[in-house]
């Protein structure tokens, strides 16, 4: 065998993958900190610090068990900023023969490293990555096998569930005797509740935090340099996922949609970020909850584990499938017609609406959110507001620190935005400040009145839940989900409706002002 390159992305950190099984002083790994990686989108600094600390580690991982490593830092000399400048520069100064590579997992540097792959003098092969349950097109093909016009993620769960035996009695029944929880997991954090405390690392990071200033690197958030709180080992990872199932997955399921004042973390596991750098495999994530709820049922209710296991073999694997299936159209799609520019507000997070401060603050400070406050606090407000998609993808894609672009785009401009007219959300996920104040404190302490929807300081989820039923009211007379809000608003008083909607006009014409 001849000198060999083989790339590591900054999301494929895998240690378990089989190219590690054997060592060869004929293979050379190589990882690299670039800036067409750091400026696609403007990211959160920790994002950025948290990518770069994991590759670093990664890369001392390697070299102690034996392997050749080239590794660019940020500022190294030879860093041409590129994946490809840099490869190009590799290959002909030690002179490579073959050139290997993991199948990306977004589009954009899937189209780059195969045109890369393909226009070399050398031989190339590409692998799989060895993380994910699925193979890039497999959900695709599941539904196109059914002849199904509705891609619904229930049926897609329900056949992974069976397919890998996870949860599974004896005759394909589930384990409890349903297959989703979903209504248990739907609870408010009682008043006086303190979650367990969230696992933190504290990590110096000042001297990376200056290369990526001293590059000139634009970036969003906060970082405490002297206190960096995510993991970036493989270590660290499984300690987090230790930490999870023995102090959180017991009440996980039944707060999994709260949201309160000061606490950013509750329940969840905030393991997204090991899991798509690829520290850590959904299959060890999913078998540690399973067997710690299989050592403490009397602790652990089927829903609390239900629940995290529906997010990871179901959900996770199911966006993934709508992003293989529909890309690249699917980055385009805004079957709503949604123009508006984002509100400055959204970067800031300087908002009398209590409910977005909270969500934006905490986004700022943690580069985290959990899925409810994406979709129903910021997601929600973006879409009755007719933000423009392509505007909410990019603060989406920068923000969040698990935010990879095969995960996110689904998430937002489907489920989140409804831009692709109901792909994967069967309904629109909109709603007044009645459910926020539900499943959330927020709005006691908020500027504006939930229980308004006219008037100086009425919540502007209010009026902009029914302009945005009354804008799409032809689509949502045919949508059998939205027919209740359709003929509530069909019912009210045209005068009480008129109000309601020059409310709406008023609060979008003064978005920033909100």
């Amino acid at each position: 065998m001849g000198k060999v390159l083989r790339l590591l992305l900054g999301d494929q950190l895998n240690q378990k993958h089989s190219w590690f099984s054997k060592k060869s002083n004929q293979v050379t790994y190589v990882l690299m900190e670039v800036t067409q990686e750091t400026n696609y989108v403007n990211h959160h600094i920790q994002k950025i610090v948290a990518f770069f600390l994991a590759m670093r580690s990664f890369a001392e991982w390697l070299e102690k068990e034996g392997h050749q490593v080239i590794y660019y830092q940020l500022d190294d000399r030879k860093n041409a900023q590129s994946f490809e400048a840099n490869l190009k520069a590799i290959i002909e100064e030690i002179a490579i023969e073959k050139f290997e590579y993991q199948l990306p997992d977004e589009f954009r540097l899937d189209q780059q490293l195969k045109g890369f792959a393909n226009a070399l003098s050398i031989d190339s092969e590409v692998f799989d990555t060895e993380h994910f349950y699925t193979s890039r097109y497999e959900m695709k093909d599941f539904f196109e096998q059914k002849k199904s016009k509705s891609w619904l993620m229930e049926s897609f769960y329900r056949h992974m569930r069976k397919k890998h035996d996870v949860l599974i009695e004896e005759g394909g029944k589930p384990t409890g005797g349903d297959w989703n929880y979903d209504k248990s997991n739907r609870k408010k954090l009682p008043k006086n509740h303190e979650p367990s405390s969230p696992k933190l690392y504290k990590k110096e990071v000042k001297e990376l935090v200056d290369q990526i200033q001293e590059k000139g690197i634009k970036t969003i958030g906060k970082i405490d340099s002297s206190n960096f709180i995510w993991p970036t080992s493989r270590k660290e990872s499984l300690d987090l996922l230790d930490f999870f199932v023995k102090e959180c997955l017991p009440l996980f399921g039944d707060f999994q949609d709260a949201m309160a004042e000061g606490q950013w973390s509750i329940y969840h596991s905030r393991l997204s970020f090991a899991m798509n750098s690829k520290m850590l495999s959904p299959k060890e994530v999913i078998e540690r909850a399973i067997n710690q709820w299989e050592k403490r049922k009397t602790q652990i209710d089927i829903s609390q584990v239900e629940g995290f296991v529906r997010q990871i073999i179901g959900w996770r694997e199911y966006m993934r499938g709508i992003y293989w299936a529909k890309m690249p159209g699917y980055e385009k799609e805004n079957q709503l017609n949604h123009r508006r520019k984002l509100p400055d507000f959204y970067w800031t997070g300087r908002t009398k609406m209590n409910c977005m401060k909270q969500a934006i603050d905490q986004s700022l400070d943690y580069s985290y959110a959990h899925h409810i406050q994406r979709l129903m606090i910021t997601g929600n407000f973006a879409l009755m507001a007719n933000i423009n998609p392509s505007e909410v993808d990019d603060w989406y894609l920068g923000i969040y620190i698990d935010a990879i672009q095969w995960v996110e785009l689904p998430n937002t401009r489907g489920m989140s935005q409804f831009a692709d007219g109901g792909l994967v959300a069967t309904k629109p996920y909109v709603s007044s400040a009645n459910y926020i104040h539900k499943m959330s404190n927020y709005c006691g302490n908020c500027y504006y009145s939930r229980t308004s929807k006219t008037g100086e300081k009425a919540c502007p989820f209010n009026s902009l839940y029914w302009n945005f039923i009354d804008l799409h009211l032809e689509k949502w007379e045919k949508n059998q989900r939205m027919s209740m809000m359709v003929a509530n608003w069909k019912k009210q008083d045209p005068k009480q409706k008129e109000e309601i909607l020059t409310q709406a006009d008023y609060y979008l014409k003064n978005i920033e002002a909100l």
